[in-house]
């Protein structure tokens, strides 16, 4: 189990959701934890919840140049960062045949899901590497990284899941990257899980569909850290991900044998 008594923490994406479970479960553990997010409010809000041992920071992480200042922001102000997590996101729902690809919303939407968290994770190995010093890295991307679940078919998120399913497969670019680095990486998948993006659409959880398999803020953190103390680079919150990842594996099997290509085996 990672021992978290005096390291210091970042969670971007901090005022609601899964950034404000992960600030209370990373406090509860010890840390010294400073907040980020675009909303003030919140931000205090969660720092509150801590009995005020957390610290806040308020920035918008889709200006293209905050990321890298954030890092020195917290270096500045804590003299060390033990941990990143790089969390903050947002979403974006609509039929790609009918996008306006002008939109900016698109350009905001990739600048958080996606480079945000490449910028974070770029400058805090930089900080770590001139310090001789070692640092761990999570990145929450989504169970739409690997697949379309089935509970969310119609939800036209396929933008959300491109810039997530971008996400993952540029961590495991750095993975190979820091295999000499300064960095442990983790890669937090969740499920679907009761924050105020979903909540927008579903005031009542108890009406949740079953399949959704919602679980709360609180259980998402519950599981990254796990995932940490396991040192588990893939961190999934649902047993059907790995359900919902099976048609894609088959298809390409199928493709395969329909082009008479063999395909390599262990």
């Amino acid at each position: 189990m990672i021992d978290y008594n005096n390291k210091v923490v970042l969670v971007t994406g901090a005022a609601s959701g899964i950034g404000a479970a992960l600030v209370q479960a990373f406090t509860a553990r010890g840390a010294q934890v400073v907040c980020a997010d675009i909303n003030a409010d919140g931000l205090q809000q969660t720092v509150v919840a801590t009995g005020n041992k957390a610290k806040a920071i308020t920035c918008d992480l889709a200006d293209p140049n905050v990321a890298e200042q954030l890092i020195d922001d917290v270096y500045t102000e804590m003299g060390r960062l033990d941990l990143v997590c790089s969390n903050a996101g947002i979403g974006f729902a609509g039929k790609l045949a009918t996008t306006d690809f002008s939109d900016q919303r698109i350009e905001k939407l990739f600048e958080i899901n996606l480079f945000a968290g490449l910028k974070l994770g770029g400058a805090y190995s930089a900080r770590l590497a001139s310090a001789g010093a070692r640092g761990r890295f999570i990145v929450t991307a989504s169970e739409n990284s690997l697949s379309v679940p089935n509970a969310v078919r119609k939800s036209r998120l396929a933008l959300y899941a491109a810039s997530k399913h971008a996400l993952l497969i540029a961590m495991e670019w750095f993975r190979i990257e820091q295999a000499e680095g300064p960095l442990d990486l983790h890669v937090l998948m969740p499920g679907a899980v009761y924050t105020p993006l979903i909540a927008k659409g579903l005031p009542d959880p108890e009406q949740a569909p079953p399949e959704l398999g919602l679980i709360t803020p609180a259980r998402c953190a519950e599981i990254a850290l796990n995932g940490m103390d396991l040192d588990l680079f893939y961190i999934p919150t649902h047993a059907h991900i790995f359900d919902d990842m099976q048609p894609r594996a088959t298809e390409v099997a199928s493709a395969l044998q329909a082009l008479g290509l063999q395909p390599v085996t262990n």
